[in-house]
């Protein structure tokens, strides 16, 4: 029988990396004069990469942005967030003790991200948390990223796990579109950078911090799900 898998998103979910982004996105956007963006911005600004944040950026501050520009300002974000990783992001209260947990009542992990591979890998590995992940996917990693349920799909894959024994954890609405495309029961953190609710998204089940993501959960969340599937057959 195939080991549950527990898939997470990173930013906003595993780790708290918005000071960083804030930071990056500033010096970023210093450049062109634009003013700095705050936390309450950054929740209408990430989720689809750097380009898209930077994008997004000039947008809320209604400023036309050329392609040559934002290419350079692209590199410009990319060197100052790596030279000073891992900053200010640390994991969330209670995600190791999580993991501890998990992986003790027989679970495997993984990471489903739309941050660039980039960025994401020495991430992980700088908070010394890269050997906790069976895989580690990101929006480089294949032709398409979340919420496409073929990112969730080859995240598995790579993992060794089974879609009928998966779960997607994550902030956004991007995650919990991932894995309803994917069919798999999802779980939303309260804690994290969505511009809504994240009850408003309709996951299958939502947490208020890591004490409250159980192996009793994630099997619960699961069984519920295949009995939904043998229902719909």
């Amino acid at each position: 029988m195939t080991a549950p898998l527990v898939i997470f998103d990173l930013d906003g979910t595993l780790i708290d990396t918005a000071p960083d982004l804030i930071d990056s996105l500033n010096h970023t956007i210093e450049a062109a004069s634009l003013a700095p963006v705050t936390f309450d911005d950054l929740t209408h600004l990430v989720g689809q990469g750097v380009r898209v944040m930077i994008r997004r950026a000039f947008e809320l501050r209604k400023t036309p942005l050329d392609e040559p520009t934002a290419e350079r300002l692209f590199g410009r974000f990319m060197e100052h967030y790596e030279a000073h990783m891992p900053g200010k992001s640390r994991p969330y209260t209670g995600v190791v003790e999580c993991l501890d947990g998990l992986s003790s009542a027989g679970m495997r992990f993984a990471v489903c991200t739309n941050k660039a591979e980039q960025l994401a890998f020495p991430l992980i590995e700088k908070l010394g948390l890269s050997d906790r992940f069976a895989a580690i996917t990101c929006g480089d990693t294949f032709s398409v990223r979340k919420p496409d349920a073929r990112h969730i799909f080859g995240t598995i894959e790579r993992a060794g796990g089974d879609p009928a024994a998966s779960v997607m954890v994550g902030d956004s609405v991007n995650d919990i579109l991932a894995a309803r495309n994917a069919g798999i029961p999802s779980i939303a953190v309260s804690f994290g950078y969505s511009d809504v609710p994240v009850d408003k998204l309709d996951p299958d089940h939502v947490i208020g911090g890591y004490g409250e993501l159980t192996a009793d959960l994630v099997e619960k969340l699961m069984s519920r799900e295949a009995r939904l599937a043998a229902a719909a057959k």
